[in-house]
C-alpha cells in the first residue's frame, strides 16, 4: 500500500469538476442481451449484459477494463435490474468502455411484516440477514451462469461488483463471503474473486461477530452519509449480530492493509444509495487507478459538496 492520503474537501461549486446529474434525464441505452441465469421455486432471475461502446473497451496495452456487475437496491422489498432509473449511470458506463451485467435477485423482504422496536430486533435481524443471503445465493447463481457461458464475453478474472443499498449490501457480503469460502460461496467457480467493489450506501450483516477476511479482500469504493438512517455508516451490534457500515469497514480493511477509498458524504442521509451518476468521477478514478492499474491507494474523505444532490431523508421505518 503506498500512501494513506487523509482529505477533507470543502467542496464549492467552483471547484467541482463532476458531471452533475439532471434530474429526469431521459437516456435511451443501446436494448441489453437478456438471458435466464437461475430458476427458483417463486421466480425466474435474468440478468442483462449492456456491450461496452465499440473501441473504448481495451487500454492502450492491450488490457480490458473490467465489467461491472450492478445489484440494484430497494430495502429486499422492492427494485429491479432495468429501472430507468440507472439509465445515465449506466450509459456513462458504457460509454467509457465498460460492460454493465445487472442483475435479478430475490426479495427476500417482499410481504414479510418487519418491526424494529426493541422486543422485535433480533426477528428483524434474523428475516433480514436471511435476505442477504438469497441475494448473495443469487448473486453467486449469475456468476456461475456467466462463467459457463464464455460467449458472452465477461472476463471472469475482472468482475467488479457494485450495489446499491440492499443491492450494497449484497455486494459487500459477497466479497466478504468468497474471502472466507463460506458455505454459499461454494457456487462459484473454483478461483473466483472479484477484482473490486463499489459500495453505495452499504453494509455488511453477520449473525457472527465482527465481519474478518480470511483472504485479502478486493479494494473497495465506499460512498455513504454520515446521517444515514436506513442503512447504518458506523455499526449497530448487540452479541454477535450487527450491521458493520461504511465507517467501520474501513477500520477493518486498514488492519489488514486492504486498499480502499471512502467518500463520507457530510450531512447526507440514505440519498447517497441514488447518486451514482454524481459520483462517476470518483468511480472512473477507482476504477482506471486501483483496479486496472492496481495502484495500492487508500483514501479518506469528508465530502461537503454544495452541488451534490440532496435526495428526501429515508429512514427504517419509511421503507418498512
Amino acid at each position: 500500500m503506498k500512501k494513506l492520503l487523509v482529505l477533507t474537501f470543502i467542496l464549492l461549486s467552483a471547484l467541482t469538476a463532476r458531471a452533475q446529474f439532471v434530474a429526469n434525464r431521459e437516456v435511451t441505452l443501446p436494448a441489453p442481451e437478456t438471458y435466464l441465469f437461475a430458476h427458483r421455486d417463486t421466480c425466474d432471475l435474468f440478468l442483462d449484459i449492456y456491450q461496452p461502446a465499440p473501441g473504448k473497451d481495451l487500454l492502450p496495452d492491450g488490457r480490458r477494463k473490467p465489467t461491472v456487475m450492478y445489484v440494484f437496491g430497494g430495502g429486499f422489498i422492492t427494485g429491479r435490474r432495468n429501472d430507468p432509473f440507472c439509465n445515465s449511470w449506466f450509459e456513462q458506463m458504457i460509454e467509457d468502455g465498460y460492460r454493465v451485467v445487472s442483475v435479478d435477485y430475490r426479495l427476500g423482504l417482499k410481504g414479510v411484516p418487519m418491526r424494529f422496536d426493541l422486543a422485535h430486533l433480533i426477528d428483524a435481524a434474523k428475516k433480514s440477514k436471511r435476505a442477504v443471503d438469497i441475494g448473495v445465493e443469487d448473486v453467486f447463481s449469475a456468476i456461475k451462469y456467466l462463467s459457463e457461458h464464455p460467449e458472452l464475453g465477461v472476463d471472469m478474472n475482472n468482475i467488479v461488483i457494485s450495489g446499491s443499498s440492499a443491492g450494497a449490501m449484497i455486494s459487500l457480503s459477497s466479497v466478504w463471503e468468497s474471502c472466507n469460502s463460506r458455505e454459499l460461496s461454494k457456487a462459484l467457480p473454483e478461483g473466483f474473486r472479484f477484482k473490486g467493489v463499489m459500495s453505495f450506501a452499504g453494509a455488511i450483516m453477520t449473525d457472527t461477530g465482527k465481519p474478518s477476511y480470511a483472504s485479502m479482500p478486493c479494494p473497495h469504493l465506499l460512498f455513504h452519509g454520515t446521517n444515514d438512517g436506513a442503512v447504518a455508516y458506523g455499526k449497530t451490534a448487540f452479541g454477535k449480530r450487527g450491521i458493520y457500515g461504511s465507517d467501520e469497514l474501513v477500520k477493518i480493511l486498514a488492519k489488514i492493509r486492504c486498499p480502499y477509498q471512502i467518500y463520507r458524504y457530510k450531512d447526507h442521509s440514505h440519498d447517497m444509495a441514488a447518486n451514482m451518476e454524481e459520483t462517476w468521477p470518483e468511480q472512473k478514478r477507482f476504477l482506471e487507478h486501483t483496479v486496472i492499474a492496481g495502484e495500492a491507494l487508500t483514501l479518506d474523505a469528508m465530502v461537503d459538496d454544495p452541488a451534490m444532490t440532496v435526495r428526501q431523508t429515508i429512514t427504517l421505518g419509511d421503507i418498512y
